[in-house]
């Protein structure tokens, strides 16, 4: 029995998924961050005893080349060869998928992008980060970056109009002016400080929006042009059919449709309805998506 693993800073959620369809999760249990052996023991406990494959959806960086990851948020796992050593250590097959890639994969294969040639979906949460599905299959490029649009420096500090101001920020990746750092709820806050000198979180500044306070709303004009140059660009490049979203920041409708009419204003393509959606699996697509992964990576596990 094969088992889909969506592995986050918090929790290890858990599926066994059928030969097709949305897989519903079986359970989760805390995430040991820096304890190797812990989070070994953790995975352990939740694998069938007729033990089978696992696909795991996990934030990070992974080069197919070399099998080493860069994962931030769980410490333990931080510079592992996580697919090798996991499979010595379960006895069973591992394979690991960026969690964007899995989003990606699942609107492609049976959300909001199915039937559709390219989609590019993206994260817009703690951090930025994306996935590209061409014609059903998964483009991971060299080490893997395919679709990582939240990093290289876009923000110049002299820039006018409503960008006026903004300092560089520190990026997670080591670089200065990554749209990780502007396009998250995190780089929210941090553009909201920088032009009002005052603390406030994601939820209050577009709470305060909502309500036509002018502060949030310069704001919200500053973060979603940041956000519209950066994407229409990948647009231009990429012409995807749909660009579904997930992350927290998806769950606003209002936020949405500006970053969405501020991004169709400024590509070359004619699109006439709307290119963002809020993703079919925007709470689920790491589970989802590894579990579709699953399927096509081991199908002799499905063939009855």
């Amino acid at each position: 029995m094969v088992t889909s693993f969506d592995i986050g800073g918090s929790f290890i959620r858990y599926a066994h998924p059928s030969a097709r369809g949305p897989v519903e999760e079986t359970g989760r249990v805390p995430t040991p961050l820096h304890s190797w052996s812990e989070f070994v023991e953790a995975l352990r406990k939740c694998l069938p005893e007729t033990r089978g494959p696992a696909v795991i959806s996990l934030a990070g960086a992974f080069d197919a080349q070399t099998d080493i990851a860069d994962v931030a948020n769980i410490p333990c796992l931080n510079g592992r060869r996580i697919a090798s050593d996991l499979t010595k250590e379960l006895g069973t097959p591992v394979a690991i998928i960026n969690d964007a890639d899995a989003f990606a994969l699942a609107e492609a294969v049976e959300g909001s992008g199915a039937g559709k040639e390219t989609v590019f979906a993206i994260i817009l949460g703690s951090g930025v980060g994306g996935g590209l599905v061409h014609k059903g299959g998964l483009v991971s490029g060299r080490g893997g970056i395919a679709g990582e649009w939240g990093h290289g420096p876009v923000v110049d500090p002299t820039a006018g109009g409503s960008l006026s101001g903004i300092p560089h920020f520190q990026c997670g990746c080591g670089q200065t002016g990554c749209l990780d750092a502007y396009g998250s709820a995190r780089g929210l806050e941090k553009i909201h400080a920088a032009l009002h000198n005052t603390l406030c979180s994601s939820i209050e500044i577009t709470t305060a929006w909502h309500a036509g306070e002018p502060q949030a709303a310069r704001t919200i004009d500053a973060f979603t042009t940041i956000l519209a140059r950066a994407l229409s660009m990948v647009i231009n490049l990429l012409g995807p059919d749909v660009i579904p979203v997930s992350g927290g920041l998806s769950a606003d409708d209002r936020l949405l449709a500006e970053i969405d009419r501020k991004t169709r204003a400024i590509t070359l393509a004619n699109y006439s309805e709307p290119l963002l959606v809020r993703g079919v699996f925007s709470k689920t697509g790491g589970l989802q998506g590894a579990s579709i992964h699953a399927r096509r990576a081991y199908p002799n596990e499905f063939a009855n």
